[in-house]
């Protein structure tokens, strides 16, 4: 009525709007507080009512909560209802525009809470501050709350200090994910010693992934919190949506030979607590296969070493040996021979001749695999897709192959495989026990000369 008599301003308008909603909210409050006190003795509860959150974006508050600035934070911070608002923020981010069919900057807003600003940056202070002006401690503004955040920036103090004032451990976000799920850095190892120490679950799995906290700690190579889970009861044999276990994660986030020292000592834990090398998900990809997908000899070694099976095929029929043969051109810096040598000691078949088209421009590797034919097979496949240069550099190997293409091979070649063929799947064990000079083990273990003999 007052809207249409007085010419208000839209701010006048607003305010007697808000301050209407203020009282309506307070008379509800009365009454449910009268109806609380009137049925207190009743066994069953009544539903709390809430103030609504307000929202803020103004530049100051945000300013200060970023900054850390403690002094203007207990300025604009001074009850419960501003240490409970929610803090707006708008960033443009890039997305697909069908319409244009390019991309395009698009403003995107995202709420917070104060209290998750605060931890998210490390500042104790100020999250002691509104902590102590109200701040609900597992509020989840955005989809996580203020533990969630202190763990993924890995600020134990800010742990710490939360669990000093109630929160929970295993308080979840809107994705699923505990705490425990967002220690995924190595600086985040005291809090993840924090939160165990708290009560946090261990094997909790996400809602849609269901995925475990060692699932993330071993994909991600951090040895320190596998071993921690693990002394605190995590089990191996837990599997995500796809059907993965811990040890599928840690070989399959061993992306080369570069990342797999921290992911080989993961998985070497996860096995020695009883992990499955065997293992395999829905699209039946064992360890091996990750592992040789990825390029990484030593995580294949050690898979092979504990029992995984080099002839196991996944949902494509590939070999663990066809990853490895497919990885070889998508890591040209590491030794390729030495995981093929691996795999054929433990009892794996010869590749098709036409498979070693993948490595014809690494000789090392391809004279591993040539010396696992009784005689040298047809060089068609391959010889066409040798560099020049690379040709030019190793002429005496790749002369060598072709001049023995087909032809008989040597009889020292040929008493190799049959000792070979005798040890099996057990031939590199075998070899490392025979009283066999250096040279002569490496010749068995199909060491590399050089040249086609």
């Amino acid at each position: 009525l007052a809207g249409e008599s007085f010419p208000f301003t839209s701010s006048t308008l607003r305010a007697l709007r808000l301050q209407r909603e203020w009282l309506d909210w307070e008379d509800r409050r009365r009454a449910a507080a009268q109806q609380c006190r009137r049925h207190r003795d009743l066994p069953c509860p009544q539903a709390q009512l809430l103030r609504p959150r307000r929202s803020c974006r103004d530049p100051a508050v945000h300013n200060a909560l970023f900054s850390g600035d403690l002094q203007q934070l207990q300025i604009l911070f001074q009850d419960e209802d501003a240490a409970n608002m929610i803090v707006e923020t708008v960033s443009n981010q890039l997305a697909w525009s069908a319409e244009q069919g390019f991309w395009v900057l698009t403003p995107k807003t995202k709420q917070t809470a104060p209290l998750t600003i605060a931890v998210a940056r490390g500042y104790t202070d100020c999250a002691r501050h509104l902590i102590l002006q109200g701040a609900e401690l597992d509020a989840r503004i955005g989809g996580r709350a203020a533990l969630h955040e202190a763990c993924a920036q890995a600020h134990p103090d800010c742990v710490r200090l939360l669990f000093t004032f109630g929160a929970k451990a295993n308080v979840s976000s809107e994705e699923g994910m505990t705490p425990l799920h967002l220690c995924t850095s190595p600086e985040s190892l005291q809090c993840a010693k924090l939160l165990l120490e708290a009560g946090a679950s261990v094997n909790v799995a996400s809602q849609e992934s269901e995925v475990t906290p060692l699932h993330v700690a071993a994909a991600r190579g951090l040895e320190q919190h596998v071993a921690l889970y693990l002394q605190n009861g995590a089990d191996v044999a837990l599997r995500t949506s796809q059907g993965e276990t811990a040890l599928n994660a840690a070989c399959a986030g061993a992306e080369g030979p570069g990342s797999s020292r921290q992911h080989e000592a993961a998985a070497r834990q996860l096995l020695e607590a009883g992990a499955d090398p065997q293992a395999a998900g829905r699209k039946r990809h064992t360890p091996l296969h990750n592992a040789c997908a990825n390029g990484c000899g030593g995580l294949a070694e050690l898979l092979l070493r504990h029992g995984a099976s080099p002839g196991v095929t996944n949902g494509a029929g590939h070999t663990p040996m066809d990853c490895a043969l497919q990885a070889v051109q998508d890591a040209p810096n590491w030794e390729p021979e030495v995981l093929f040598a691996a795999l054929l000691d433990y009892g794996a078949q010869p590749v098709h001749p036409e498979m070693l088209k993948h490595c014809a421009n690494f000789p090392r590797a391809l004279e591993v695999l040539l010396n696992a034919y009784p005689c040298v097979p047809s060089c068609d496949p391959w010889v066409e897709a040798v560099l020049p240069e690379l040709w030019q550099e190793h002429e005496a190997f790749y002369s060598s192959a072709l001049s023995m293409e087909n032809q008989p091979r040597q009889l020292q070649h040929l008493a190799r495989l049959a000792v070979r063929a005798q040890l099996g799947s057990h031939c590199r064990q075998a070899a490392a026990q025979l009283p066999l000079p250096p040279l002569l083990r490496d010749y068995l273990l199909l060491g590399v000369e050089g040249r086609i003999q």
